[in-house]
């Protein structure tokens, strides 16, 4: 019901501040004539923060607010937090409506959670009386969460007439001042209240609502802060509220980032439960409220995590300004109204629900204390009401006995319906135990996907048909095994580059990481050599964000401020030897124009194998890849070791396959003619070691004595180190290894 005067104080303390707003009706339009906003000194959250100490903070903040403003003629409506509290709406089916009260009471019984003693409850008709069903929302609150809120206004002499709880303050707010976003049953927006200690989320329908109380607040990212940091709570709010104009903004979003996870997952998970309980509705849009929606990224974050619209308000749609009151301060303020708006309007007679969790003896001193000129005419009719209960009491005793077999009947229907919960809730706490042990067996291949990314990542900068697109025609000629159109090109103008062995080990230090941990090499003349090594595991902790930060941050404790190396100054990643041959060219120099040729940064057609790897970010869609070339320009972190194929030196396996060649025109042996041995290309034949140049005679030319010779292919060997940017943190005891896919890995035989 409106309030009397027209007007109306609504209330709400939070564990950050205490917001108050005064509506009122008196020019005929719902106006806003006051507003304050009083920050209690301490967050009551913190985890410093004792329960007496909570006591006075809030007594201090509402002393300054009763002290401030006048509050003796105005109606005061108090809000309550969403703990332990309970909303359900129920269908009943069409009786006479002095019948639903009874029904109701009976609903209450079976569907609220808690005693019936221990709490405050109402409920109100949201269907109309020509409604094929009657639907009803049952509303209830622990007596402890009302006493405790209105102990605090019964110190300072401040009379509550309407207590409600807050979510359901917002959906009044939503139906009232956004009737847009809900137009019929079918189609639902979510009001999202993030506040300091919890997150309030509403599911607003036309005739319905659902509420969910989610412990995760602004106070879970001040604590990740605080834990990351090694900061108390204070300093770690001050240092959130400063995140975007801080030189260390990406830490502090890093240490928060598990938080954005873990709320918009409990978000994700309570619109996907209230999906599957309501397959007719559709939720169409978020409004996000409340002072922890200003955290940077956040309702970006959710919109993308959530594939839904999520809108902040800028400013109330259907309540205007009253002179006096500053419309720029008053907007800057409008998330933090959403409870205290809903409260206001239920006290101005303009909300949806009414129900009013007041204590009923309140509620009945008030109403007494209201009517006192009534009263002899009240106890006259008392007297009559009492004869007449009189007799009703005998009439009830008879219909108690009478129906004593059905009451018999409902106990025991109860009694099972306790049984039953009994075993679910048994079933539900052992559903922690099942996770646990689903996790510990899903944990070997968190990382499984690494190393095949990174071998992906190498061998795609190998020379192909995007980096070198004027031997396009040979690089498609060798996919299809076409020896004719391969050597249309001559070998030495082939720019080709063939991996015979691959290895690769994880490290958490990678300036330590020594090369040569695997053997590449082949262990006999003619037998591929390289086995895929055992795998030795390794500790990683959860990853913390996408991308990897290097920063020094003395200031908060953090290592880099005195110069002195520590674990997490340690870059971790991976080392990489490479065992390789090619065709192309004539000598080292002309091969290396196509590995790594120099002066040519700004020329990335002229990029070659190596000077792509150090430009990893080029070749990815979002610039960001999860590798990077690690120190390539020092000695002991890189190198290149460029050989010639020569048969009678030892070389790595998988170059070339040996055969017996013999100086005869037509190939054949001839009696006396032992033969060569050569390496030839698997494919085209071709020679590829170095050979002797051979005058006219057929016999090997000489020069100063010496066999002239003709250099055909060089192999090389390539060690480099990649920084994993997305590497989680090093352990912290020695002993604990890393489950999965991150321990030494070797491969050969690569072409």
């Amino acid at each position: 019901m409106a309030a009397e005067a027209g007007s109306v104080w609504a209330i709400d303390i939070g564990n950050s501040s205490l917001k108050a707003l005064y509506l009122s009706t008196e020019r005929g339009v719902v106006e806003v004539v006051g507003f304050d906003k009083i920050r209690h000194e301490k967050i009551l959250g913190g985890s410093d923060v004792t329960a007496a100490e909570r006591e006075e903070l809030i007594a201090l903040t509402l002393r300054k607010f009763v002290n401030k403003y006048d509050l003796s003629m105005d109606e005061i409506a108090v809000s309550v937090p969403s703990q332990n509290s309970f909303a359900r709406f129920v269908n009943l089916p069409p009786v006479e409506a002095k019948r639903i009260p009874e029904m109701v009471k009976f609903e209450a019984a079976q569907q609220i959670p808690f005693d019936i003693n221990d709490i405050q409850w109402d409920w109100q008709q949201m269907s109309d009386d020509e409604a094929s069903e009657i639907k009803v929302g049952i509303f209830a609150i622990k007596n402890e969460v009302v006493d405790s809120a209105l102990e605090h206004f019964n110190r300072e002499d401040v009379q509550a007439s309407y207590v409600q709880m807050a979510p359901m303050a917002l959906y009044n707010y939503l139906l009232h001042d956004r009737p847009d976003l809900v137009t019929s049953d079918t189609q639902a927006t979510v009001v999202l209240n993030v506040g300091a200690e919890i997150t309030d989320l509403v599911v607003c329908t036309k005739s319905a609502v659902w509420q969910r109380c989610i412990t995760i607040g602004g106070n879970a990212f001040t604590q990740a802060i605080a834990d990351t940091f090694r900061l108390n709570f204070e300093k770690a709010e001050k240092l959130k509220r400063t995140a975007p104009v801080s030189k260390y903004a990406r830490q502090i979003f890093q240490a928060m980032r598990p938080v954005f996870t873990d709320l918009a997952s409990e978000v994700q998970r309570s619109l996907g439960f209230y999906n599957s309980s309501n397959p007719n509705t559709k939720i169409v849009k978020i409004v996000a409220l409340g002072g922890g929606t200003r955290l940077r990224g956040l309702l970006k974050y959710l919109q993308q995590t959530l594939q839904l619209p999520v809108e902040r308000p800028d400013s109330f749609k259907r309540v205007g300004v009253g002179p006096g009151v500053s419309p720029a301060k008053f907007h800057e303020n409008v998330c933090d109204f959403g409870v205290v708006y809903g409260l206001a309007l239920q006290g101005l007679g303009l909300a949806r629900i009414e129900s009013n969790l007041l204590p009923r003896n309140i509620a009945r001193s008030m109403a007494w204390a209201g009517k006192g000129r009534y009263f002899i005419t009240a106890a006259c009719m008392l007297l009559a009401v009492s004869l007449l209960a009189l007799g009703r009491t005998g009439l009830d005793r008879m219909n108690h006995n009478k129906n004593s077999s059905i009451r018999l009947k409902t106990t025991r229907i109860i009694q099972k319906v306790e049984q039953a919960n009994g075993k679910l809730d048994d079933v539900q706490r052992k559903s922690a135990e099942f996770d646990a042990l689903i996790e510990k067996e899903f944990e070997p291949f968190k990382y499984r996907e690494v190393v095949p990314l990174l071998y992906e990542t190498i061998l795609s900068n190998l020379p192909n048909e995007t980096h070198h697109p004027e031997q396009a025609k040979l690089y498609d000629a060798f996919a299809k095994g076409d020896v004719q159109r391969v050597m249309e090109i001559p070998r030495n103008k082939r720019k080709q580059i063939f991996v015979t062995g691959m290895t690769a080990y994880f490290t958490y230090d990678l300036a330590a990481g020594q090369f040569g941990q695997a053997d590449t090499w082949r262990k006999s003349r003619g037998m591929p050599g390289g086995d895929m090594e055992g795998m030795e595991d390794e500790y990683m902790y959860e990853m913390m964000m996408e991308e990897e930060y290097g920063m020094e941050m003395g200031e908060f404790g953090f290592p880099g401020a005195f110069g002195t190396q520590t674990a997490a100054e340690k870059e971790s990643g991976f080392v990489v030897t490479l065992v390789c041959y090619s065709p192309y060219g004539d000598n080292v120099a002309e091969l290396g124009t196509l590995i790594d040729p120099h002066g040519v940064e700004d020329q990335p057609e002229k990029w070659g194998f190596v000077t792509r790897l150090a430009h990893l970010d080029d070749y990815v869609e979002d610039g960001n890849s999860p590798f990077e070339l690690y120190e390539k320009g020092v000695p002991e972190q890189f190198g290149l070791e460029i050989k010639k194929v020569v048969v009678e030196e030892e070389m790595p396996g998988g170059i070339g396959v040996q055969e017996v060649r013999y100086n005869t025109a037509d190939g054949l042996p001839k009696p006396g003619d032992p033969g060569h041995w050569v390496l030839v290309d698997p494919l085209t034949k071709e020679i590829m070691n170095e050979v002797s140049v051979l005058d006219e005679k057929g016999e090997p030319l000489t020069y100063g004595g010496k066999e002239v010779k003709k250099v055909n292919d060089h192999w090389f060997v390539l060690n480099v180190k990649f920084i994993w940017r997305d590497a989680p943190e090093a352990p912290e005891q020695p002993g604990m290894g890393m489950p999965g896919m991150m321990g030494r890995m070797a491969g050969a035989g690569m072409r």
